[in-house]
């Protein structure tokens, strides 16, 4: 595959600072030596302003180009922090944080695409102006709609955005998009179901929980199985239920919570909406009380079409037409690059990891090999988004 020789020069050292950010991962917004190393490496690569504090703890490096006559700004984006799991690698950079390790390869990408900045800052072959994006808090904590509330889009006057994600069982080598809808959007929900609590040999005399949750967990199937188009797609998992203390008693409250993943605006307000009606309704028809509180997470994470074709470009370039799937299916986990494509027009793509344990694995482990596959890519990118001469 065509990596630039420059970079395959500078990969080593990236897999350094990867295994170096693998023990010693951090969670959420609580990513300060992240930032901090970042910021350093940042600055002792030349890069010509170098800004912390971003949403809350995300970092920003500018890189300007030998000429900007072209007046354009590139963004590019890596996310930082971990996941609270053990690790069960037992690889010798494995995590020294006990219950937090890089089960996603967010150390991957941070390291990808410092090695791209050093390759950017040294070269400078380009017209305008590359910004690179180290965001915390991927990981449920909304670091991308945090650093876009900050303003970061428009102080550094990005026109477009890119992102890219790592994806075990894809080859090292390839990579996989799509135009529009990418990734799904991530809601969750809380039920709480009030009934009368009783003793258990004389229901009669109760009204119980258990039973209208029971009833309302399989009633939501429904909701996605007749009300939404088969060629649509949506996912309602109940994915916990609390209720009880004995053997012999009816507890007086039941709760549940779970998540739904939708692909279209539409079908998100529609079956937000059918949830709510359900979980009331079989409630009243027991003679319960339920409410739910629905939080709407990440929203969808769609391609630009513009965008999307020149990113696949840009890949082809790397590996190869055969080795890019520009025909990817959508996948329904959630991703708050989201955030950043509602703010500028741009693209999101799967880069292959190999055959490795899945994301959010405990033995998950980024794959190496693939580092100056994806520096290539960002290196080529900002040199044909913004070509020089």
């Amino acid at each position: 595959m065509p990596i630039i020789n420059r970079v395959a020069e500078l990969a080593d050292d990236a897999a350094v600072w990867r295994r170096d950010f693998h023990q010693h991962p951090e969670l959420l917004y609580d990513v300060h030596r992240t930032a901090r190393v970042v910021a350093e490496k940042l600055r002792a690569f030349g890069c010509d302003e170098v800004v912390t504090g971003i949403g809350q703890t995300g970092v920003v490096g500018v890189i300007r180009g030998r000429v900007n006559a072209s007046g354009r700004t590139v963004g590019l984006r890596a996310d930082m922090d971990a996941l609270p799991i053990a690790e069960e690698t037992g690889a010798a950079h494995a995590s020294t944080t006990p219950g937090k390790m890089h089960a996603c390869g967010h150390d991957g990408h941070t390291a990808m695409l410092l090695g791209a900045a050093r390759y950017l800052a040294e070269t400078r072959n380009f017209d305008g102006t590359a910004v690179v994006i180290f965001q915390p808090a991927e990981e449920g904590g909304a670091g991308g709609k945090a650093m876009v509330d900050d303003g970061m889009m428009d102080r550094f006057k990005v026109d477009e955005v890119y992102g890219l994600h790592n994806l075990p069982g894809l080859p090292v080598g390839a990579f996989a998009i799509r135009p529009g809808p990418m990734l799904a959007a991530a809601d969750q929900f809380d039920i709480a179901i009030t009934g009368l609590g009783g003793h258990a040999a004389k229901p009669h005399e109760c009204v119980d929980p258990i039973v209208v949750a029971a009833q309302i967990i399989n009633a939501v199937q429904a909701i996605v199985s007749r009300g939404v188009d088969p060629l649509d797609s949506c996912v309602i998992s109940v994915t916990r239920v609390v209720a009880g203390t004995a053997y012999n008693i009816i507890p007086e409250t039941a709760k549940l919570s779970g998540t739904m993943r939708t692909l279209r605006a539409a079908t998100r307000d529609f079956c937000e909406a059918r949830l709510r009606a359900v979980v009331e309704g079989i409630a009243h028809a027991n003679g319960a009380k339920a409410t739910l509180a629905f939080a709407r997470g990440y929203p969808v994470t769609e391609n630009h079409a513009t965008q999307t074709e020149f990113a696949a470009r840009i890949a082809e370039s790397v590996v190869g037409a055969k080795n890019v799937d520009r025909a990817l299916d959508p996948t329904m986990g959630g991703e708050d690059f989201s955030y950043m494509l509602l703010a500028r027009p741009g693209a999101f793509i799967f880069m292959g990891n190999g055959d490795t344990a899945g994301l959010h694995h405990p033995k998950y482990d980024f794959n190496d090999t693939a580092i100056p596959v994806g520096m290539s890519y960002w290196a080529k990118l900002v040199e044909t988004a913004l070509p020089a001469g």
